[in-house]
């Protein structure tokens, strides 16, 4: 589970605001926000198991996140990586719209996922469960957690009824989309979404919080971006361990001539 909300060219000091949390199994290895020496040009943490990542950003100020779709079923084995799509957007020289009409007659290869790119004009998003496949996104709020685009889960109906209260501030800093994100307030039982697919009810309450805490399972890292019209961004994360305990921080602010 992974949840996340941004604004595209709908904040008067930011073209792109994104703030999102990623949940995975703690066992699994992963690098922190850093930038890659291979393939050149990605600023993102790293997948170690599968070489991808969850989100990132390259010198153009091209952006990507992938969340997977929430399905029960075991993975298949022979399915391509979900990571890997935000590498190879960010490491080749497509815009969004080019990118999505070269991925879809290879989309239904991979287990099910949300994927949202940003060139320097647009906003795409796109998902394999979803008709139509990708579409460009107007200026607006969004949020997504393991459903379809705005799917309005408790955790996220509320984290983004906040993003919004941020957005609305005169100078809102990266600090307060962190506040954000650290909701570790469980749903009560009459909000919470209905046991899906043979999902223990108690994980239906684990992972109704927007931070998830579970020694197995939980919010990895938190990571915010504050992308500038000019080109001039900060992007910072946030890691934790199992016990949801910080266990590391990363930040870079650049100007629009910048890299990392």
């Amino acid at each position: 589970m992974c949840l996340l909300v941004l604004a595209w060219t709908a904040h008067p000091r930011y073209r792109l605001v994104v703030a999102a949390n990623r949940d995975e199994y703690h066992e699994r290895p992963a690098a922190p926000l850093a930038k890659w020496p291979e393939p050149p040009g990605i600023l993102a943490g790293r997948d170690l198991r599968a070489a991808g990542t969850w989100l990132g950003l390259d010198p153009a100020r091209r952006f990507g996140v992938v969340t997977n779709f929430r399905e029960l079923q075991q993975r298949e084995p022979a399915a391509p990586s979900r990571g890997g799509l935000i590498a190879r957007f960010l490491s080749g020289a497509q815009g969004a719209r080019q990118f999505f009409a070269q991925l879809e007659p290879a989309a239904s290869a991979y287990s099910g996922f949300n994927l949202l790119l940003a060139d320097a004009g647009s906003l795409w998003y796109g998902s394999n469960r979803a008709s139509p496949f990708a579409r460009e996104l107007p200026p607006g709020v969004y949020g997504l957690s393991n459903e379809l685009l705005d799917t309005p889960w408790p955790k996220l109906t509320r984290v983004k009824a906040r993003f919004r209260a941020w957005l609305a501030e005169p100078d809102g800093k990266a600090a307060g989309l962190f506040a954000l994100l650290a909701d570790r307030t469980q749903a009560p039982d009459a909000d919470a979404p209905q046991p899906t697919g043979g999902l223990p009810r108690e994980w239906q309450r684990i992972l109704s919080a927007p931070f998830v805490v579970n020694p197995a399972y939980g919010t990895r890292c938190s990571t915010v971006l504050l992308l500038e019209p000019g080109g001039g961004l900060t992007l910072a994360e946030r890691r934790f361990d199992s016990a949801g305990e910080p266990a590391g921080e990363s930040e870079f602010r650049l100007n629009a001539r910048e890299w990392a």
